[in-house]
C-alpha cells in the first residue's frame, strides 16, 4: 500500500447492547463503510479498501463475532448487526456503504429501516429470494461440538447450496479428508474460530426468506454486482432483488464468483464501486 491507502488507526465503538465494535480506518476523502461476509474478517477487505481509499475514507468493519470486536452474545440475530452498522454509522458519519454476502444483506437491512446512507453498493447481498437449505446445520452444530471443524465445514460445503457442484457430491468422509489435508494456511487460521459465528448467520440468513418485498422501502440509489462464474440460478436471483429495489442497477463482473471482493479480484469490485459511488 501506498502513503494515502495504509491502514491510519483502528477503533471500537459501543453498539446499543454495549457490544464492542471494531474497525480498520485508511484513505481520505468521503467517508465509506465496508462491510464483509461470512467467515470473514476485515483483513480479507483490505484489498478493496485500499483501491476504495485513493477517494474514500474507508472504514472496514469486523462484524461482531470476530476480530477485535465483541461477540455475537446469546440473543444474536440481524437487528444486532444493523444496530452494530448505525453505531459505525453514527461514529464516522458515513453515508456511503459497501457490503459483501452477508454484510451485504446487513447493510440493505440497516438502509430499509434507517435511511442514513445516500448510496449503496452490495457485492451478491445474502437477500434471500428462495427458501435457505438448512439440513446441514444439525450435523454442522453436532461436529462443531464434537471439536471436529473439518467436519463441520464439510457439511457446510456440501448442503448450504453455494459450493461447485463436485464439491458437493463428494462423500462426507472424503470431503473432510481432502479439506484436512490441503485447508490449512492462514485463511483456515482466521476463518475456524469464525464457524460458529457462520452457523447462527445462516440460521438468520434462513430466516429472512420471505421478506424480500420489504426492501422495496430502501431509498436510496443501490449498485446490485454479481459475478460472472456465479451459477445462472443464483444470477437470475439477484435480477430479482434488483427488480424488488426501487432505485438499483444489476452488474455481472466478468471472470468473478461469489468471493470477488477479496484478494488479487478485488480491485475489478473496486473499481466498479468508485464509478457508481463518485457519481
Amino acid at each position: 500500500m501506498n502513503r494515502t491507502t495504509q491502514i491510519t488507526r483502528t477503533s471500537t465503538v459501543s453498539s446499543a447492547d454495549g457490544t464492542p465494535i471494531s474497525y480498520q480506518t485508511l484513505g481520505a476523502g468521503p467517508d465509506l463503510i465496508v462491510l464483509g461476509g461470512n467467515l470473514r474478517t476485515s483483513q480479507d477487505y483490505l484489498p478493496l479498501a485500499s483501491v476504495l481509499a485513493r477517494s474514500f475514507t474507508v472504514h472496514v468493519v469486523d462484524r461482531r463475532g470476530r476480530g477485535a470486536s465483541g461477540p455475537q452474545g446469546p440473543r444474536y440475530d440481524l437487528g444486532k448487526e444493523v444496530e452494530d452498522l448505525l453505531a459505525v454509522q453514527e461514529e464516522t458519519g458515513a453515508r456511503l456503504a459497501f457490503g459483501h454476502s452477508y454484510g451485504g444483506l446487513v447493510v440493505l437491512e440497516t438502509a430499509r429501516s434507517s435511511q442514513v446512507f445516500e448510496r449503496i453498493a452490495v457485492y451478491e447481498p445474502g437477500v434471500p429470494v428462495a427458501p435457505v437449505p438448512t439440513r446441514w446445520m444439525a450435523p454442522y452444530r453436532e461436529r462443531l461440538a464434537a471439536g471436529d471443524p473439518y467436519g463441520a465445514f464439510a457439511h457446510f460445503i456440501r448442503g448450504s447450496g453455494g459450493a461447485p457442484a463436485f464439491m458437493a457430491k463428494m462423500p462426507h468422509w472424503y470431503l473432510r479428508t481432502v479439506l484436512r489435508i490441503g485447508f490449512r494456511g492462514p485463511s483456515w487460521q482466521r476463518m475456524r474460530p469464525l464457524l460458529e459465528a457462520n452457523l447462527a448467520e445462516h440460521e438468520q440468513l434462513a430466516a429472512q426468506h420471505g421478506r424480500l418485498a420489504l426492501f422495496a422501502d430502501v431509498t436510496a440509489p443501490v449498485l446490485l454486482l454479481c459475478g460472472g462464474r456465479t451459477r445462472p440460478a443464483s444470477r437470475a436471483e439477484f435480477g430479482v432483488v434488483r427488480d424488488t429495489l426501487p432505485h438499483a442497477t444489476l452488474e455481472s463482473v466478468p471472470g468473478l464468483g461469489h468471493f470477488g471482493p477479496e484478494g488479487k479480484t478485488a480491485p475489478l469490485v473496486a473499481e466498479r464501486t468508485l464509478r457508481f459511488l463518485l457519481q
